[in-house]
């Protein structure tokens, strides 16, 4: 441990530098040493998907506390917007949070102020793991609170035509694109399609002419690879399932008769 650093200093998210990229995957699975195991890999990042698995707060407290352990920024993706829903993924610690479907401006201000302490409204407590537990001291705790990343993710139609205003709201750190979505939401069932390409690199425009982040949920590091030469910066790649599918499969190849 750094001389002076608290014992329950949590891992933060972070912009990667100029030039670099971060790179991570969705966990959706509710295990600690899924965490550890990940953590061994040496990810940047992992988003806990408690808007698409079965995540409840327990399960987020748990998963949170491994990537403590571990030393592996955990973010959570919530499955609503509620400050209830928020409060409870930042006071259990999360180093951010991925915030589905924000579409408009004021989704994305009023999503800052239940995030925030200071000129907001979250409200505070000392005692979470987020404020060490009461040993922080209220300035610390705020300024640890405050600290939490906040990634809007542009995933409609309607959200592409306002991603310019809500890149530009203080306290959003990025947007997060989420192709499937948006696909979806143009009228397409598939994310290749050049007119979600062509809002894809519209989103990557605006972020970065508002000095912000740019993420984007991709299927392998070859997808990866594109979308950083267009710009993106932080990844998530994949999911902690998807990968133990794969590598079951490159293990033991294809089991064309396997028993019923």
């Amino acid at each position: 441990m750094t001389a002076g650093a608290h014992p329950l200093q949590a891992p933060r998210l972070g912009r990667p530098a100029p030039g670099g990229s971060h790179v991570g995957t969705f966990v959706k699975t509710a295990s600690v040493q899924v965490i550890e195991i990940l953590a061994l890999a040496q990810l940047d990042f992992v988003v806990v998907d408690a808007e698409h698995a079965p995540f409840d707060r327990r399960d987020i407290d748990l998963m949170v506390l491994a990537g403590r352990a571990s030393g592996l920024p955990v973010a959570v993706r919530v499955p609503d917007s509620e400050a209830a829903t928020l409060l409870s993924a930042l006071d259990l610690g999360a180093a951010g949070l991925v915030v589905p479907h924000v579409d408009t401006l004021e989704q994305a201000r009023a999503l800052v102020a239940k995030m925030r302490f200071r000129g907001g409204l979250r409200g505070f407590s000392g005692s979470p793991r987020s404020a060490g537990y009461g040993s922080y001291g209220m300035k610390q705790a705020l300024a640890q609170g405050d600290g939490a990343m906040l990634l809007c993710q542009i995933e409609s139609a309607a959200a592409v035509e306002a991603a310019e205003a809500i890149a530009g709201v203080e306290g959003v750190d990025a947007l997060f694109i989420g192709r499937a979505d948006l696909a979806l939401s143009m009228g397409f069932d598939n994310t290749a399609e050049p007119a979600v390409e062509r809002a894809v690199d519209h989103i990557i425009a605006v972020t970065r002419a508002a000095g912000k982040m740019v993420a984007i949920a991709v299927g392998n590091m070859a997808e990866r690879e594109r979308y950083a030469a267009r710009g993106a910066e932080w990844f998530v790649v994949g999911t902690d399932q998807g990968l133990l599918r794969q590598g079951a499969i490159e293990a033991f190849g294809t089991r064309q008769n396997a028993v019923p």
